[in-house]
């Protein structure tokens, strides 16, 4: 495997592994665990949010019922060449956001 580089775009076949390594912590202090199953659930604060994920026509696609569904592109976050964290892009609704592997 090539090293990987920051801002390097996920592999559609790595996706997968790269939202299940670790829970994801974002700079507003939320958290995010994905579970190989598909599940996943959203913290901020003391709210849990449910939903599931998946990967769809090679890209992440999240679904938050009862019917908010978005499709995003994910870069790796690299720092002195490991992966600690993975960026969220929604070139549909024009927003990004970061989150780092906990622990």
């Amino acid at each position: 495997m090539e090293p990987l580089s920051n801002g390097q775009v996920v592999d559609p076949a790595d996706i997968a592994r790269a939202v299940t390594t670790a829970p994801l912590l974002y700079g507003d202090g939320s958290r995010q665990v994905f579970e190989a199953s598909g599940a996943t659930t959203y913290t901020e604060a003391s709210s849990a949010t449910h939903g599931t994920w998946s990967v769809e026509d090679g890209r992440f696609c999240s679904f938050w019922p009862p019917s908010y569904r978005a499709w995003y592109d994910l870069r790796w976050i690299v720092e002195d060449g490991v992966a600690v964290g993975l960026t969220f892009v929604d070139q549909a609704r024009g927003s990004r956001f970061d989150g780092r592997y906990e622990g």
